[in-house]
């Protein structure tokens, strides 16, 4: 059940014009701790305003205290708020998508952004085809497939790619370096 906790004696006056003696009232809430708003009794002997909740404390006696902190200030801005709502506008209609569902995944590795390779094969290939041998075997086979992946060195399915071991990926990254490099100096 509601009840006062606190009334104050000096009036506000709000941007209506008319001016309200303020009250803090309470009440338990369902999970045990309480909740606290404010009343505004108007002068005029119009209909008492309330605020929305104000605060939300453990117990009775935490409200009270907060009740006792109020200051003038405060008093104003609860009123203001009181009087003159936050007004929420209606949302606007969201268009309906264009596709029925996401784009089909490709039945081919493609460049990959994430794919972060730790060298690049193609400048180490300039220094040599064995420079890059050599570079390509002191690595393990998830950064050999991260070369692949990053620079589209293979038209394997991911799947065909997994099961490669280290020597073929090795193989298929100085091919495929070799190749493109004579097609691009052509």
């Amino acid at each position: 059940m509601a009840e006062t906790l606190l009334q104050f004696n000096d009036p506000l006056t709000g941007s209506d014009g008319n001016t309200y003696v303020a009250r803090v009232c309470g009440r338990a809430a369902l999970d045990g701790g309480w909740e606290g708003w404010i009343e505004f009794v108007p002068g005029d002997g119009s209909p008492v305003l309330r605020s929305r909740r104000e605060t939300r404390q453990s117990d009775r006696d935490a409200l009270e205290y907060w009740a006792t902190g109020l200051t003038p200030v405060y008093l104003e801005g609860s009123l203001e708020r009181t009087l003159d709502p936050p007004r929420h506008s209606e949302p606007v209609p969201l268009p309906e998508p264009a596709y029925d569902g996401p784009a089909p995944e490709p039945s081919r590795l493609a460049h990959t952004p994430e794919a972060r390779a730790v060298l690049d094969p193609f400048s180490v290939y300039v220094k040599g085809e064995e420079l890059l041998r050599q570079e390509l075997r002191a690595l393990n086979a998830w950064h050999l497939k991260n070369i692949i992946r990053a620079y589209g060195l293979t038209d394997l399915t991911e799947a065909e790619l997994e099961r490669l071991p280290q020597a073929d990926l090795i193989e298929r990254i100085v091919l495929a370096v070799r190749t493109i490099s004579a097609a691009v100096s052509s």
